[in-house]
């Protein structure tokens, strides 16, 4: 039984070699030329980027066939479904600040290995990030990464627009930043539990931060390094926003000030508890 659908196919969850694994299934639409092309395109492209990435960080490709009746590709699976599942399953509940921060990190760290090889995901967003049974996140989804060249010949509006770079919807040229735009919605995401632009269809969020400069409401309880890492990383300038090994640098901070924040915490619990005698 699939356990989730795409824009062209479905995910089922398989066994090869006695693990788990994840199998996308291709429908290549046999009445629209057009589309069929852009799947084929996908497809190749998506098995070319997985087969060369190998980072902690990024999901494991297992292999891929390619037959007239079935197009599929193979990857490791993800126990934990996707980050954006898993925000549902919690009904809107943000996810526990140290895990948050862990879990960020481990995007950053991805998009660094995939950045350093001059790639941009351009699709950047919780659905493509896994979660698998240590609580770690993996990227996924590379059918629309492409390698950066001179952003003049790039497909506009590739991604999903509540986490879409303005400059992505108004098909301005870009850069790898589109993707550092994805991250700071992504880790806004992660700290609120909730989905970016809630009450606005994805068009209306398109428009609001296009023409209105809108962007999620950062809550006044979060911490000041994590606000500053969202407002720069969807900056409307993709010059402010920061490259990955920078916002990677601001998480581990934040890492800090939190394991620092609860041993002082323990300490003064500890510090206040009367001492008994027998």
């Amino acid at each position: 039984m699939a356990f989730a659908q795409g824009a062209f196919g479905k995910l089922y969850k398989g066994t090869y070699k006695g693990e788990d694994v994840a199998i996308k299934l291709l429908e290549r639409p046999e009445n629209d030329p057009e589309r069929a092309q852009l799947m084929e395109q996908q497809f190749a492209q998506e098995v070319m980027m997985l087969a060369n990435l190998k980072h902690r960080n990024i999901v494991k490709f297992i292999g891929a066939c390619r037959k007239p009746v079935v197009w599929c590709i193979v990857t490791e699976y993800a126990k934990g479904g996707s980050l954006r599942q898993f925000l549902m399953k919690r009904q809107n509940r943000s996810v526990p600040l140290k895990l948050a921060v862990k879990q960020a990190l481990d995007v950053a760290r991805g998009m660094v290995y995939v950045h350093g090889l001059g790639l941009i995901h351009r699709d950047l967003k919780s659905d493509n990030l896994l979660i698998f049974s240590d609580k770690s996140i993996k990227i996924a989804d590379f059918g629309v990464a492409r390698i950066e060249v001179q952003t003049e010949g790039m497909t506009p509006e590739t991604g999903t627009y509540r986490w879409m770079a303005p400059e992505m919807i108004q098909h301005r040229p870009y850069n790898q930043k589109v993707d550092v735009y994805s991250f700071g919605i992504v880790l806004w995401e992660l700290i609120t539990g909730m989905l970016p632009f809630q009450n606005m269809t994805a068009v209306q969020a398109a428009f609001a931060v296009v023409n209105k400069g809108v962007r999620p409401v950062i809550p006044s309880d979060c911490l000041p390094v994590l606000s500053e890492i969202m407002t720069r990383c969807w900056d409307a300038n993709p010059n402010v926003r920061p490259p990955f090994t920078e916002v990677v640098r601001m998480l581990e901070n934040a890492e800090m000030e939190i394991m620092t924040t609860v041993r002082k915490a323990r300490f003064r619990c500890c510090i206040s508890q009367p001492m008994t005698t027998d």
